[in-house]
């Protein structure tokens, strides 16, 4: 054998095993991809979902047309957390978004005159509300809170449809599909939700 010959075949040896390799890496890569993809994919299903806030009545906390990431991993309702619920009595199709005001036990009463809202007799600190609320819907109280169940509240009071009416009242915290965390659209307004 030819010196030539020789070193063509130890090139072409060489090329099987290169090809080879860039073979197992393409292979790794789209592997990885997969995962990763599938991965997001559960996570989006199971664990955060993204909702659209519709509607005035979480303003000034949350506006018309905010997307929002919302989880119910390791998470029980409590006081002051926006939650997104459904309710089959007021809009089955429908996703609501509101502030929680009292868990179970606690007892709910609204002074409609003075627009403050009183939790076991306390008057409860609302630096986030639109305005003070006036507006008493069907709310009769003062009313316990269920065991089970979380009374809510939007934060633009005046213009919120939420436990004082009787098609929502007090809501299962069963159909409560998460809390909200997270704006993530609009991008100027993307941040934590407190």
């Amino acid at each position: 054998m030819s010196r030539n010959e020789a070193e063509k075949k130890k090139k072409a040896e060489e090329e099987v095993p290169r090809e080879l390799a860039m073979r197992r890496d393409l292979y790794d890569w789209i592997q990885s991809l997969m995962t990763a993809l599938i991965i997001c994919i559960a996570l989006f299903l199971l664990v955060i979902r993204v909702i659209d806030v519709s509607g005035s009545s979480m303003f000034p906390t949350l506006v018309d047309g905010d997307k929002m990431l919302v989880s119910n991993l390791f998470f029980t309702p409590k006081q002051g957390d926006i939650v997104v619920f459904k309710t089959d009595s007021y809009d089955p199709d429908k996703a609501l978004v509101k502030r929680v005001i009292a868990i179970e036990g606690q007892e709910v009463s609204i002074d409609f005159d003075r627009g403050v809202v009183y939790i076991d007799g306390s008057p409860v600190q609302e630096d986030y509300i639109a305005e003070l609320t006036k507006t008493k819907l069907d709310f009769i109280g003062p009313q316990t809170v269920p065991e089970g169940c979380v009374f809510v509240m939007g934060d633009n009071r005046n213009a919120s449809t939420d436990s004082r009416k009787k098609e929502i009242g007090m809501v299962d915290t069963r159909m409560i599909l998460g809390r909200a965390y997270y704006v993530v659209f609009p991008f100027s307004e993307t941040g934590w939700i407190s």
